[in-house]
């Protein structure tokens, strides 16, 4: 038999193991849990959202919602980044647009999505195409049509340039498809 005095502390620890246990197998198989506990903030939802729809308003395409899950991914992607600050893409199944900006001013998410836009005078709609040596793809990503749901996050990396991502669902680009 155990004595009382020892039992409690005993089976307290049982019970916190057993509760533990989950978030154990969690940081062993899967590091990406650990970002994806954050809410957006409105005021910075607002921030992604409202110049991403305005570009898809011009051209009378349905506006992108806000995915938390998405939001989510690019922020687990934006600190796999933030050590280098490499405009690597992640490799998965959502579209994403990446954007760096080197110190000495604040960068925003208004900034990303109007370099993308920028983008715009550089993709012929009718032969759907980019111009010859130009980036055009950040801009069709923005507006297109069948993407319906936009997550985005930013981080300072170490070097103090900014990163910021954005992920579409679904994917747009797809090869020989007009966006709209």
């Amino acid at each position: 038999m155990v004595p009382k005095t020892t039992m409690c502390p005993l089976f307290l620890g049982t019970l916190l193991f057993l509760h533990l246990l989950p978030l154990l197998h969690c940081l062993s198989t899967n590091n990406k849990t650990l970002l994806l506990t954050n809410k957006t903030p409105t005021n910075i939802i607002n921030q992604y959202l409202t110049p991403h729809n305005k570009i898809r308003a011009k051209l009378h395409l349905p506006p992108l919602q806000w995915s938390e899950q998405l939001a989510n991914y690019a922020r687990w992607w934006a600190h796999q980044r933030q050590g280098d600050c490499a405009m690597i893409h992640s490799q998965s199944d959502y579209g994403e647009n990446l954007f760096w900006g080197s110190t000495g001013r604040y960068w925003g998410p208004r900034d990303a999505i109007a370099f993308w836009a920028n983008e715009k005078s550089y993709y012929d709609y009718y032969t759907n195409t980019c111009d010859e040596g130009r980036e055009c793809l950040h801009y069709t990503q923005i507006i297109w049509r069948h993407s319906l749901r936009v997550g985005c996050a930013k981080v300072i990396c170490t070097n103090g340039y900014t990163f910021i991502g954005c992920n579409y669902d679904p994917h747009g680009n797809i090869l020989g498809q007009k966006p709209y």
